[in-house]
């Protein structure tokens, strides 16, 4: 067990050395979801009708689009260290791509509960009052991180695929665009009706409904016990298809 967590401590430690470097990044990953907050509630929630105040309905979503744009980044990390010709020095000390890749996910997790924080900070500031118990925050926590986990896993494999830092990027607008088709933003029964089923059944959408539910002290149903499931589906085929993918690009 040591073998594979003290390298992967090491990577960790490595990739968030990298992240206070690159400042830049970090700041964009950080206000980009704050302006569009903003944007939405100042601009446009007057006239959403959502039955409750647009800050309240919203800032769940937010939160999940400050996660998922956040955790994107990791497949750009990961597709400079894979161009960059790091991966072949790391092996020749003993350092496997487990470790490799699980430091690059820690480091995004780290940095995207900061980014998380600060967005729930600056929501609480103009005016959203969540009323959970502390078990519901728990339980919003543990959702929310097992989310980024899994995004975050999502992402490296996909910075293995990727070919260039440039194409990896692309990653970055899909996770953007993801919470747009949900209940993030509008009520999904406004939509067109030929939008409600992939609106319904799509990742993000329990994932929305279990925080709002949770940090609202509103009934959640089976909202978290799906939005676990896909949680654990995406962790589980982002981890054996980045092990597969990293076997092949370092042949």
């Amino acid at each position: 067990m040591s073998d594979v967590l003290t390298p992967a401590l090491t990577m960790t430690g490595r990739s968030i050395r990298i992240s206070r470097r690159n400042i830049d990044a970090v700041i964009t990953s950080m206000m980009l979801p704050l302006m569009l907050m903003l944007v939405f509630i100042y601009f446009f929630g007057g006239a959403i009708n959502t039955g409750t105040k647009y800050v309240t309905y919203v800032i769940p979503g937010i939160l999940v689009l400050c996660a998922a744009f956040g955790a994107s980044s990791t497949a750009v990390s990961v597709s400079e260290d894979m161009k960059g010709g790091i991966i072949d020095r790391f092996r020749s000390l003993d350092v496997g791509g487990t470790a490799i890749l699980a430091g690059h996910v820690a480091a995004s997790t780290v940095r995207n509960l900061f980014s998380t924080m600060l967005v729930l900070g600056v929501g609480l500031l103009i005016g959203f009052r969540p009323s959970a118990t502390p078990l519901g925050w728990l339980a919003a926590a543990g959702i929310l991180i097992a989310f980024l986990l899994a995004i975050s896993w999502l992402s490296a494999a996909v910075g293995l695929l990727a070919r260039t830092p440039e194409a990896a990027a692309g990653f970055t607008f899909f996770m953007m665009f993801l919470p747009y088709p949900s209940s993030a933003f509008v009520p999904i029964e406004t939509m067109p009706n030929w939008l409600h089923g992939f609106s319904e059944h799509q990742p993000v959408t329990p994932l929305i409904e279990s925080l709002r539910g949770l940090l609202l002290a509103q009934p959640v149903g089976t909202a978290p016990w799906t939005a676990l499931a896909w949680c654990g589906g995406m962790l589980g085929v982002a981890v054996a298809l980045s092990g597969v993918l990293f076997r092949v690009r370092t042949q």
